[in-house]
Parts: structure tokens; sequence; C-alpha cells
């Protein structure tokens, strides 16, 4: 498995109100138990030979954000695009080498993250063309606090389509829940106040195309809504 990101992230001052984010977004592959399960003949068969023994992450770079209520365009030669939502853990703290029992001192807040992908079969170094196109990464409405969340690892996830509920899941089963997940990233590398860590998407993320209108619901995040339009659309 690809466990190191595609390059450097490039910052940029990202704002999600009350917070200022450091436009450093980390996605987490296969992170939600049922998504590995339903790959593990795969898994056991080169290249991959195994299951990932440690987080598989992949770079939002800077042209992915995207805020509550954007428009992102549908490219030409994928005319359906995998909307995973997730919930994005940001970083208040330096947090390197952090023990799994003092991780959640370093979380600042939580916010919603549509982690949006051309649908593809392959988790093997996944082509940049499929996680990193312009928009691929709406972030808000706002950071939540750490404090008025008492189980991020417990709350209701729901997409919607059109208005029509097509997706539910949790925050659960993740092999790696929050603190887990933080304290084994920053055992190989450093995350800095504003980063945004994807605790990443359930397994069964639903498809929209152009002209769809898509909101993701948290609870006690809110919701982040977006529209899809076809590539060429926008000024």
């Amino acid at each position: 498995m690809y466990q190191t990101p595609y390059a450097a992230p490039c910052r940029m001052e990202f704002d999600v109100a009350p917070f200022r984010l450091s436009g450093a977004v980390y996605g987490v592959l296969l992170n939600h138990a049922p998504a590995l399960a339903a790959m593990e003949a795969a898994a056991s068969k080169p290249p991959y030979n195994a299951a990932p023994l440690a987080p598989v992450l992949y770079i939002k770079p800077r042209n992915t954000l995207a805020g509550h209520g954007n428009a992102i365009e549908v490219p030409a030669d994928a005319p359906e695009l995998e909307v995973g939502a997730c919930l994005g853990i940001v970083i208040g703290h330096t947090a390197c080498g952090v023990p799994e029992g003092q991780a959640m001192q370093h979380v600042a807040g939580y916010t919603i993250v549509g982690d949006i992908s051309v649908p593809h079969d392959s988790f093997y170094r996944p082509s940049v063309r499929f996680k990193a196109r312009d928009g691929f990464c709406p972030i808000g409405p706002r950071v939540v606090p750490r404090s008025e969340i008492d189980d991020p690892d417990a709350l209701a996830v729901r997409v919607h389509v059109d208005g029509a509920l097509v997706h539910q899941a949790t925050t659960g089963e993740r092999i790696r829940p929050v603190a887990r997940l933080l304290a084994e990233v920053s055992a190989f590398m450093t995350l800095s106040p504003g980063d945004v860590l994807l605790l990443g998407a359930s397994a069964g993320a639903p498809r929209v195309r152009a002209r769809q209108r898509t909101r993701i619901e948290i609870d006690g995040l809110g919701q982040l809504d977006n529209h899809f339009v076809a590539e060429g659309a926008l000024p």
C-alpha cells in the first residue's frame, strides 16, 4: 500500500469560521472496517500482498479546496463523481510522535469534509487525477471546538442528493478511531496547527452527476452543501 503523501503540501490559509486552516488536508484510505473487508481478497494479492499495517495517506492539495455552497466541476472524462463524507480532524497544536492517550489534546475541533473522487478500483499508488482535481475537497461550514463534541467516534453521518437521503453511516467502525489515527500518523510525520486529517469515508459512498446538489450532515457539526456542474460551466 502507498503510505507516503503525493508531495509536500503547499500551505494556503483557508478560513473556516471561527478557525483559519493551514490548507494542508490529509486523506486516509480504507480506515472504515467494512471498506477494507470489501477488498480483503484483493489486498492479499500483488501488488498489495497484505492489508496495510499503517495509515495509508494521500494529500488533497490547495487546488482541491472549496467551501460551503461552492460549485464543483464534474470533469468531462468522468461523468460521475464519488462523494466521501468525512469527519475532518482540525489540528490545534503541533503533533509529532504523540501517544494515543494524549492525542486529543492536539485537536482544536472538527469540521465536515467532502472527499470528492473520480470512481476507481485500485488503491495502489492512487493517481492524482482521481483525488486531486479542482474543487474536490469542500470543507465547512465551520470548525466545531473539540469541547462541544462528546465522542467523535460515534457521530451519525448522512448524505443527501437533490434532497433525498442516499447514504447513512457513522464515524464508528473505524480501524483507527480519532485518537489512534492521530497517534499513528504523527509517528511518521508532523501535523501542524490548522492542518486537517480526515477520518476517512465509509464504504458505499454515493455518486453524483452534473446538475445535482449534495448535502453532507454530521451530527453536532451542521451541514455542508455543494452543487455540481459540467466542466467549463464555471466562469
